[in-house]
């Protein structure tokens, strides 16, 4: 099935995108039948614009139908849905917990690792192999520029690359994101020119701090290395990143004390991206930065986000409600069992 799906990639490299977000579609409107687009949306997290498009789609192709009461599947809908199970449902297949907190996170796939990263480090090295596993699942053959984020769990996902991921395939890693001022094995730089010697790919490097202010910003974008290197970040068409818990990002960002303070006032539990949310995902806080902004992940086609241990299950819950639904999860069974308990809410 895989070697079938790799197949139909090379000439429609959206493929994986559009069948699991129409299989999704079709799935919930024969739970919910009848069901307005409005509520339809709200359940599958997508906009309205994006849903209008879809379901004109299938309604013209006989699979939908609609009434004044709302959406449902038509007899050649249901058959189709019926088959559709079988096929994406053998590639793109979930366990029952994983299953689980897709739907609860409204993700497209979710994949859990055994173990508690915040009791066994060993557990990182499981997080970065199913990252490579699922970076050489999702993608088809083609050209890629990966935007990488980084992290001690990028660098180990880093780690666990080979060159056999290039087959087919042509890597220009750049970072998504300026320097932390942490230490320097894991700072985004560093994790993207790991990744491109360890796939034979080429990086693309970004020589500034991640945290400036609005006038060294300005200055500093004019400056042609780094508009080469953001120019770069706004083409990717695949991102991998990690979600960060807010307290461990305030100090791996060196904040000072007020602005620490200013954070926790405004209870703040998660962040990517420069950006500090709270556990509904409303951003509370956002830095003045250099790299891929939050708006900006919505446009890049794949998005694998990887994050575990328990202590970011209320992080990866906040994030969920900001997070494009097309976006595929590498987590523990530390985070994703306290998500699934509800202990996160």
């Amino acid at each position: 099935m895989k070697n079938s799906i790799s197949v139909l990639q090379k000439i429609v490299p959206d493929l994986l995108s559009v069948l699991h977000s129409r299989y999704r579609i079709l799935k919930e409107i024969r739970e919910s039948a009848p069901v307005g687009r409005r509520a339809l949306s709200e359940k599958l997290n997508q906009s309205e614009r994006t849903l209008r498009t879809e379901t004109d789609f299938l309604r013209k192709n006989g699979i939908i139908s609609s009434s004044k009461a709302g959406m449902t599947l038509t007899l050649k809908g249901k058959k189709i849905l019926f088959e559709l199970e079988q096929t994406v449902d053998q590639f793109m297949k979930m366990n029952e917990k994983e299953e689980e907190l897709a739907k609860r996170l409204k993700l497209q796939l979710c994949r859990i690792i055994p173990g508690n990263l915040d009791d066994d480090p060993d557990v990182l090295d499981q997080l970065g192999i199913a990252a490579v596993e699922m970076f050489d699942e999702l993608l088809p053959e083609g050209e890629f520029i990966v935007a990488v984020a980084g992290g001690s769990t990028m660098a180990t996902m880093a780690r666990h690359m080979t060159t056999n991921l290039s087959d087919n395939r042509k890597f220009t890693f750049v970072p998504s994101r300026g320097g932390l001022g942490e230490v320097m094995s894991i700072q985004a730089n560093s994790v993207s020119d790991l990744m491109a010697q360890a796939t034979g790919g080429e990086n693309t490097a970004l020589f500034a701090p991640d945290n400036l202010s609005a006038q060294a910003l300005d200055s500093l974008k004019d400056e042609p290395t780094i508009r080469y290197t953001i120019n770069m970040m706004k083409r990717a068409n695949c991102l991998l990143y990690s979600i960060g818990n807010a307290k461990v990002m305030m100090e791996r960002r060196r904040m000072s004390a007020d602005e620490k303070e200013r954070l926790n006032e405004s209870e703040v539990v998660g962040e990517a991206f420069g950006c500090y949310f709270d556990e509904k995902g409303n951003i509370t806080s956002r830095l003045s930065r250099f790299g891929l902004q939050m708006e900006d992940v919505e446009e890049i086609p794949y998005a694998i986000a990887i994050a575990g241990g328990e202590l970011k299950a209320k992080a990866i819950k906040a994030y969920s409600h900001i997070a494009p639904d097309h976006t595929w999860l590498v987590t523990d069974e530390g985070a994703a069992n306290s998500i699934l308990k509800g202990d996160t809410l």
